[in-house]
């Protein structure tokens, strides 16, 4: 019998899923489970991929525990956020979280270099004031760093001590060319990002290489590191049951995605009117979607309450409940708030 491992890690949990064929069906099974969060840490909100990737390997044991060896494993996680490599291939600080709000303001910046409207034609990429090409104007660590990596292209060098940029995250970045499906160089020189930083970019499906050896030591095993669609959408679409062309999905996480699959991206003004994305997905297909506020208010409040309910209790609770506000739950005042609960209350 042959396991294949997907490991897949959102903003408030990750979960290792052990897959298999059996009588030409995908029969899955999870294994382990883990929280997860942005943690503050020298005044940002961080990332812990220190911790994320202990739990990687912890789910990874449990496979050799359960006498269930993949021949390969893979992970996928959200979009637009990153580490910095220095020459040494150390990182450089901590993995700071697109909530954290040191992204404030600093879209002027790039568009000052890049107008809005080229930048949309040219990458198909939505504004979000989080974006990777934001953040990094205001990351000053540039002129230390050899290599961004992109969290689960970390993840996946840690495992192997391999690093590519895998396809569908780059699109996420707005530093990629949705013609050439490559990193625009222009977009990225006008910026004032040092080339050398971007890694070659490669599609789902390729295989980075084995474990290192001390990793394969301490899981008790070894197999292959394969990049799946390493932006967690794009590995949810790419799993839509269907083969028809004229169908419409909605992926419901931290983020809700709404939206279709199409051969080619629309990069039009009024596409960029209407704020839509065109975000790349498995054999150079394209994710045009909009971005809904998902799950995150509702994980925010539960965490809030020191999770004494459970998120069908909390339903039920606002079910029951008389109010005749509408809330705007895209508002930016919901994207990182000190208390969730009093912002909503205040809205």
């Amino acid at each position: 019998m042959r396991y294949y491992l997907a490991i897949d890690i959102g903003a408030s949990s990750g979960r290792h899923i052990l897959g298999r064929m059996e009588n030409g069906k995908i029969r899955c099974q999870e294994i382990h489970r883990f929280p997860n969060g942005l943690t503050e840490r020298d005044g940002y909100l961080c990332w812990d991929v220190d911790r994320l990737f202990e739990e990687i390997l912890a789910g990874m044991k449990k496979c050799a525990t359960l006498c269930k060896i993949p021949v390969s494993v893979g992970i996928d996680t959200w979009g637009l956020d990153y580490v910095l490599l220095d020459r040494d291939d150390k990182r450089i600080g901590h993995a700071v979280g697109y909530r954290d709000s040191r992204t404030d303001g600093v879209d002027r910046s790039v568009y000052n270099r890049v107008p809005k409207s080229e930048l949309y034609a040219r990458t198909g990429i939505q504004k979000l004031s989080f974006n990777t090409i934001f953040q990094l104007k205001a990351d000053d660590r540039l002129g230390r760093a050899e290599k961004l990596l992109l969290i689960p292209d970390y993840l996946h060098y840690l495992l192997c001590g391999v690093s590519r940029t895998e396809y569908t995250n780059a699109t996420t970045t707005g530093l990629v060319n949705a013609q050439a499906k490559d990193w625009d160089w222009d977009i990225i020189d006008r910026c004032g990002y040092p080339r050398r930083i971007f890694l070659p970019i490669v599609i789902p499906g390729t295989t980075l290489g084995g474990l290192l050896p001390e990793i394969a030591a301490r899981v008790g095993y070894d197999c292959k590191v394969v990049l799946p669609a390493t932006h967690d959408t794009g590995s949810a679409v790419a799993a839509v049951p269907s083969t028809v062309e004229d169908i419409l999905y909605i992926s419901s996480g931290t983020w809700s995605l709404m939206g279709v699959e199409r051969a080619a991206p629309d990069c039009t003004p009024e596409s960029a009117a209407d704020n839509f994305t065109n975000e790349g997905g498995v054999d150079y297909r394209f994710r045009y979607l909009k971005n809904i506020m998902g799950l995150w208010m509702i994980q925010c409040v539960k965490a809030e309450l020191n999770d004494i309910y459970s998120f069908a209790r909390l339903c039920e609770m606002a079910a029951e409940a008389r109010i005749s506000s509408i809330v705007d739950c895209n508002h930016s005042r919901f994207l990182a708030p000190e208390s969730m609960i009093a912002e909503l209350q205040a809205a």
